[in-house]
């Protein structure tokens, strides 16, 4: 309202905005609801959306410190979208801080499961079961899911840190 007076100020480029929306344009495709069996819920909704979160942010890692200015901006992101959105459901400012602390700590453990699997620790397919239906049964879409998220980690594998910061996951 006031960025009239304020134009430097509310002008600033939301660091990592580009790389989220990219993420969430990917976790919003409806294969992985369909063919993928994940609950079309905002409990599945938040499991895809953190799990390619969770695999940009491995990604970022091999790059330093130029990927860690990313992967900060890119969790900043994170977490400014899920406290609007968590405001925009009806969560008031006494529940907020825990929510959005708990929510922060699932995508941790996401990146965390991630970064062993991707490095030999677990086998991809436990990775995926674990990361997108909690540990059960994908109904029948395990197979497609993990096929999916493969092709997107050989993506963002090969995919160039300029072309991630742009938003493109390769």
């Amino acid at each position: 309202m006031l960025d009239f007076l304020f134009r430097r100020l509310t002008a600033a480029h939301a660091g990592g905005a580009e790389l989220f929306s990219a993420a969430t344009e990917e976790a919003r495709r409806p294969h992985w609801y369909r063919e993928g069996g994940v609950a079309d819920t905002l409990d599945g909704r938040f499991a895809m959306l953190s799990t390619i979160l969770a695999l940009i942010l491995v990604r970022l890692e091999r790059e330093a410190e130029k990927g860690n200015a990313l992967s900060v901006a890119l969790t900043e992101r994170f977490i400014a979208v899920m406290e609007s959105e968590h405001r925009e459901l009806g969560l008031g400012d006494p529940t907020l801080g825990k929510t959005v602390r708990k929510l922060v700590g699932r995508l941790a453990s996401r990146n965390a499961l991630w970064r062993e699997t991707i490095s030999g620790g677990h086998r991809w397919e436990d990775a995926v079961r674990e990361s997108l239906y909690g540990g059960d049964s994908g109904a029948g879409g395990e197979r497609h899911a993990s096929a999916e998220l493969g092709r997107l980690w050989s993506k963002l594998d090969k995919a160039e840190l300029t072309a991630l910061g742009e938003g493109k996951l390769g």
